[in-house]
């Protein structure tokens, strides 16, 4: 601490050999900073007050119907952003501030210096602004603060319906390009259940008890065909023990008017079994389909032996008296061969349907999974459009709300001023300044100077620079005449500084005077 105050104490020593350099200076830079401010032009400002009132009594009613912004957050932003060049070269024109312009150069100038004195301060909660512009001519001023006010009002309405406007673009573009991913959704799954209708017309199908219901009847048909081919096999043994005793037959006649018993009856009860089956099932049906087969091929049989008997001669058209029991048991045995032949074809018809059915229930997951893709797409795109759609209607309704009451309603509360004094420069303010730089520029020349040019001011310090042992120091000899002297000296510098105070504080006292 004490090197510290030795070595402050050594800078003021040496400041204070050149004090009259630095109070020179002082009073050089009081001047003329005096009398640069006072040949300062004097500048005008105008200023004006509106108040932006964002509360509605039908915005609170259609909460809910209708897009509600954040009126309070777009006006701040309007009020940072009002100030831009399209805004300005509008104003300029507005204001006609252009007549006086030559070129452009002169219109660049014009545009940055009213970017940078336009002034815009709103109070933040209270939506109130204030819009100020200072001119060296007051009704100049007044002008550019009314095209202001103007500009501030219409660009709060002009931005409120292009933001609309492009919403309402937006929602429309959007409503278009789902209403065709609706489409080519609807139409895919239109064409997916075309293309699978047998597996997924019911929406629901229970393949396991399908299957399980196909095997049951597989297994039940196939007893049922063993049981008749065993009846016919016991019946073929029995007629092989039977001796059939054929009579002659009466000549003449076709096929069907000859009398074969034995093709005859077997004839007539397949007749009488198609017919029954026939009110039971369809055309198509396997047992259907194998008595008629069968049929045909007794039919066949018939006119082959026909043929036989005709070309054998006549003696084979007599009359047949066979045995009873051979014939009946010949009928039996035909029976069963069409049971069979029934039975066979109904085994089939039951092998293919379960085949189909085990095909249909492997694949029937691949098919769910897909369906399942393209309902959701559906749904997203249905979903997504219904929103559309209700935002357009909510956006309409803003749209009329906004109409009817507006996005808000500005309200000028202080016109545009015609201001009679200057409101710059603050000469008062500047001057005390001036004279405060003056003094610090004055301490900052005695400063460098005693570092440019130093001195020693005790053998302490001269021994710490040079390092060389100092063997003794002369004092001065204080003389009256060196005494009054010096103290002459030293009110001369006290009566300059004083007078440089006071002449400041007499400019100052005089500017304020000028100002009022």
């Amino acid at each position: 601490m004490e090197e510290l105050v030795r070595q402050v104490v050594g800078y003021l020593r040496g400041m204070w050999r050149f004090r009259w350099w630095g109070l020179a200076l002082a009073w050089i830079v009081g001047i003329v900073g005096g009398i640069v401010i006072y040949m300062m032009p004097d500048k005008y400002e105008s200023t004006a007050r509106v108040y932006v009132d964002t509360q509605s009594v039908l915005r609170p009613l259609m909460s809910g119907l209708a897009v509600q912004p954040n009126v309070d957050q777009q006006i701040a932003i309007l009020s940072r952003t009002l100030i831009n060049r399209p805004n300005v070269e509008k104003l300029i024109t507005m204001a006609d501030l252009d007549l006086g312009v030559r070129d452009r150069q002169d219109r660049e100038a014009l545009i940055a210096q009213l970017t940078r004195d336009l002034k815009i301060r709103g109070t933040g909660r209270d939506n109130l602004f204030t819009l100020a512009y200072e001119d060296a001519r007051p009704e100049r001023a007044q002008r550019v603060v009314q095209a202001l006010v103007s500009l501030f009002v219409e660009s709060g309405l002009v931005n409120k319906r292009q933001d609309t406007d492009a919403a309402r673009r937006f929602i429309e573009d959007q409503i278009k390009t789902y209403e065709q991913k609706l489409s080519e959704a609807e139409n895919r799954l239109k064409d997916f259940r075309l293309r699978n209708m047998g597996l997924l017309g019911d929406g629901a199908r229970d393949y396991v008890t399908q299957i399980a219901q196909t095997e049951q009847q597989l297994a039940q048909a196939r007893l049922e065909l063993r049981e008749a081919e065993n009846s016919r096999d016991a019946m073929q043994r029995q007629l092989v023990g039977e001796d059939p005793v054929l009579l002659p037959q009466a000549p003449g006649g076709t096929a069907n008017s000859v009398s074969i018993p034995d093709l005859d009856n077997r004839i007539d009860v397949l007749k009488k079994n198609l017919d029954s089956m026939l009110q039971r099932y369809t055309d198509q049906h396997p047992d259907v389909l194998g008595a008629r087969r069968v049929l045909a091929q007794l039919e066949k049989q018939k006119q082959e032996e026909v043929d036989a008997m005709r070309k054998a001669g006549p003696g084979r058209f007599d009359s047949v008296n066979s045995n009873p029991v051979y014939q009946q048991m010949k009928l039996s045995l035909a029976e069963s061969e069409a049971r069979v032949a029934s039975l066979r074809a109904r085994v089939g018809e039951y092998e293919g349907r379960l085949v189909q059915l085990r095909a249909s229930s492997e694949r029937l997951p691949e098919l769910e999974a897909e369906m399942a893709q393209l309902n959701r797409d559906y749904d997203v795109h249905k979903r997504n459009y219904e929103s559309l759609v209700a935002r357009r209607e909510s956006a309409n309704i803003s749209v009329e709300m906004d109409a009817q009451s507006g996005i808000a309603e500005f309200r000028q509360i202080d016109p545009p001023s015609l201001p009679n004094k200057p409101s710059a420069p603050n000469r008062v303010l500047l001057m005390p300044l001036v004279g405060l730089v003056g003094l610090a520029v004055g301490v900052a020349l005695t400063f460098l100077i005693s570092q440019l040019r130093p001195a020693f001011s005790d053998g302490r310090t001269l021994r710490e620079v040079t390092g060389l042992p100092v063997l003794g120091a002369v004092s001065l000899l204080q003389t009256p005449e060196r005494a009054k002297a010096r103290k002459r000296g030293l009110l001369a510098f006290s009566g300059g500084v004083a007078g440089f105070v006071g002449v400041v504080g007499v400019a100052t006292l005089l500017l304020s005077m000028l100002q009022k």
